[in-house]
């Protein structure tokens, strides 16, 4: 089954572009121009990835977003933007989005996101639990659950976890995780991953459990007992 990519943009000759490039590399497109009707084809028929504009003349589309993953739709989500400053992009990822793009965007760049994420998304179904002490991290449902309490991650935070969760007892670098979650998207200056720790942690330890991500002064962190 050839997978299939809502474009939610509302400038029509951006929704064309990418609609005729992604035709071009064989998936199946369906575009619409506001919010409303995106929640509606969403809830109706998931597509396989969502390309999703900021600015839509309805419904916003971080609080689209907001409202998929507050639904438990772990659809990934590519979102598409003239907002290229670093808080922009922190609140877009925050929200519960998988990627971020500026406009204006080269189309080759597009494709080649719209790829890493479904082949994510493909690799997740059917992966073994990670397990480390009464910490679960699902790659299939993408929760993590500490002994019986559920955590729901948002889309950063679950990439965050799961790859502690690969390295357990292993000291990662700051440029590691760097390299490994956001890329080139942000600068070595930027304190995102200590913001990220951050939120970790607090879902982690919310009923004041043992910390498991420790940090390693001067080197990195660490997920350990």
């Amino acid at each position: 089954m050839l997978d299939r990519i809502l474009i939610v943009e509302d400038e029509e000759g951006i929704a064309k572009i990418l609609e005729r490039h992604l035709r071009y590399e064989g998936y199946q497109v369906e575009a619409v121009g506001d919010g409303e009707s995106a929640l509606r084809r969403i809830f109706e028929e998931p597509p396989s990835l969502i390309l999703l504009d900021l600015t839509l003349p309805d419904i916003d589309g971080l609080s689209i977003t907001r409202e998929l993953r507050d639904a438990n739709i772990d659809i990934p989500i590519i979102i598409l933007t003239a907002r290229d400053a670093i808080p922009d992009r922190v609140t877009g990822l925050d929200a519960g989005a998988d990627d971020y793009l500026t406009k204006p965007f080269h189309t080759d760049e597009v494709m080649a996101h719209v790829r890493a994420q479904l082949r994510r998304s493909a690799g997740a179904k059917g992966k073994d639990p990670y397990k480390l002490a009464d910490l679960t991290l699902d790659p299939g449902s993408r929760l993590a659950h500490r002994g019986e309490r559920v955590i729901n991650l948002t889309a950063k935070e679950y990439e965050l976890l799961e790859f502690f969760m690969r390295h357990p007892n292993q000291v990662l670098t700051r440029d590691q995780i760097f390299d490994h979650i956001w890329g080139y998207d942000f600068g070595g200056e930027s304190n995102i991953i200590e913001v990220y720790v951050r939120y970790l942690r607090t879902k982690l330890e919310k009923e004041n459990e043992p910390r498991l991500l420790h940090t390693v002064r001067g080197m990195g962190y660490a997920l350990r007992e």
